[in-house]
């Protein structure tokens, strides 16, 4: 390689000598950088979501190529969040993608050691199952000094932040309804 060719691969001979004096654009780049492209441009579509890890409920726009999660970026038009995500919203393209993310139902049995997968389906049932069980071994009609109390003290609730007002209304209703007086939520606001 001769030395012409080496001063031309050189940046600063590139800006001294061609039209960016400044050295922010093509002056700066070399042939790598030149041929990167964004994640978000060969994306077959667009889909919005809402992040997963608060109750703030900011805007996502997630891009798609064959069926892959290629990025996750914040949604320009979300009246909330206006485009911006905090540190943990940004990273939740990770969420999606990694490959130790559980996929299927853990279900360790009594006295087990071992894990073992089960369907929605079978997991669904078995939590109904338990909730009635507990319910009916719990319930208290009256309480010590003959009060009516309806109340089971065998269930309760603890929801997370990342419901919604209307999903946590739901969710006191169903507990209320099932006679659970321990309902909580870390989402006070």
């Amino acid at each position: 390689m001769g030395v012409r060719r080496l001063l031309h691969l050189w940046p600063v001979y590139r800006q001294v000598t061609g039209t960016d004096p400044l050295g922010r654009g093509a002056a700066a780049q070399s042939a790598r950088s030149a041929s990167l492209h964004a994640r978000t441009g060969d994306a077959d579509h667009v889909a919005r979501s809402v992040c997963p890890y608060c109750a703030v409920g900011c805007g996502q726009r997630v891009f798609v190529r064959d069926g892959v999660v290629t990025q996750i970026e914040g949604d320009p038009d979300s009246p909330i969040s206006r485009g911006r995500l905090c540190p943990k919203g940004s990273a939740s393209k990770s969420l999606v993608t990694n490959p130790d993310r559980l996929r299927s139902v853990k279900y360790r049995r009594a006295y087990g050691t071992e894990w073992e997968d089960l369907d929605l389906e079978t997991a669904m049932e078995m939590i109904a199952d338990r909730v009635v069980k507990a319910r009916a071994e719990t319930w208290e009609s009256h309480d010590a000094e003959g009060r009516r109390v309806n109340r089971t003290l065998g269930i309760s609730s603890l929801g997370g932040a990342t419901l919604d007002n209307e999903e946590n209304y739901l969710i006191k209703k169903l507990f209320t309804a099932l006679g659970a007086i321990q309902i909580e939520n870390q989402a006070r606001i």
